[in-house]
């Protein structure tokens, strides 16, 4: 389903934004289920008293077939590899954002966690962990459910951010950094390009696991309705000890950030920490 410039787009800039991944028929009744769900009016803007309103995950049929298309499950294959991922049965939360003016407090910019450690908190995801590998994690997933443009809290990206990261993880090796730990070290990406994730219902993006990436507050007229669930992997990734042609793009993406090509064969095994 991607060509090789959409691949090449996806290990450089670390996303990769895919139209009509599921109908716009399917959103506007998963749509509604979310409306009835948020105890809000749609034509009764006096109900909208939150600017934020968090829906938990949703495991009905059709909100796991917006996560199950062919279409997906093809670039699936394509990005992580034929088995490296697990299907999604249900589509996540929904941070609903409704128009406001007021701060709403949770819009830094962050990489999500995959893995909790020893020491994490089970209700803490900021106590989470990251590693070089993405352990559990092979991609973040936002899926529109609504039309977004760019007043309508749109998730900022910052392309490219990804190959940052992955020089900030590698130290730590397999253990990783925390959602805090990391955060504290995102200055390294504050000069990448910003890019804002709109589109219209039916809209996926599939983004690298180390893209940096944050919330806004809505500043149009409508609601947006977007799930961000992530694609999990059903093994860490690998960077070294396989045929070059075996890397799939969500590796080659970590390789290009942590090696130069010429040397890549004589760096010392990161696989093995």
């Amino acid at each position: 389903m991607l060509t090789p410039p959409d691949i090449e787009q996806f290990i450089t800039n670390g996303y990769i934004r895919i139209e009509q991944a599921f109908s716009r028929e399917l959103a506007d009744t998963c749509r509604a289920i979310l409306w009835a769900d948020t105890g809000c009016d749609p034509g009764d803007r006096a109900t909208w008293q939150k600017p934020v309103v968090w829906l938990g995950d949703y495991t009905q049929a059709l909100f796991v077939q917006a996560a199950n298309g062919p279409k997906l499950h093809a670039i699936f294959d394509q990005l992580a590899g034929p088995g490296q991922w697990k299907p999604r049965f249900s589509v996540g939360s929904f941070p609903i954002r409704f128009p406001t003016k007021e701060d709403t407090g949770d819009t830094g910019w962050h990489v999500d966690a995959s893995f909790p450690g020893a020491d994490s908190d089970a209700n803490n995801f900021l106590s989470w962990r990251i590693n070089i590998h993405s352990r559990g994690r092979a991609l973040l997933m936002l899926f529109l459910f609504s039309d977004v443009g760019e007043s309508d809290a749109p998730t900022r990206i910052r392309v490219g951010s990804h190959q940052a990261v992955a020089r900030l993880l590698a130290p730590a090796r397999a253990k990783g950094l925390t959602a805090l730990e990391l955060s504290n070290l995102l200055s390294a990406t504050d000069n990448c390009p910003e890019i804002a994730a709109t589109g219209e219902a039916g809209t996926v993006y599939l983004c690298h696991p180390f893209l940096v990436h944050a919330a806004q507050i809505n500043r149009g007229s409508q609601p947006r309705f977007m799930a961000q669930p992530p694609l999990f992997a059903a093994e860490p990734f690998k960077f070294e000890g396989k045929h070059e042609s075996s890397y799939v793009p969500i590796e080659q993406a970590i390789r290009k950030a942590l090696y130069n090509p010429e040397t890549v064969s004589h760096t010392s095994s990161i696989d093995d920490a």
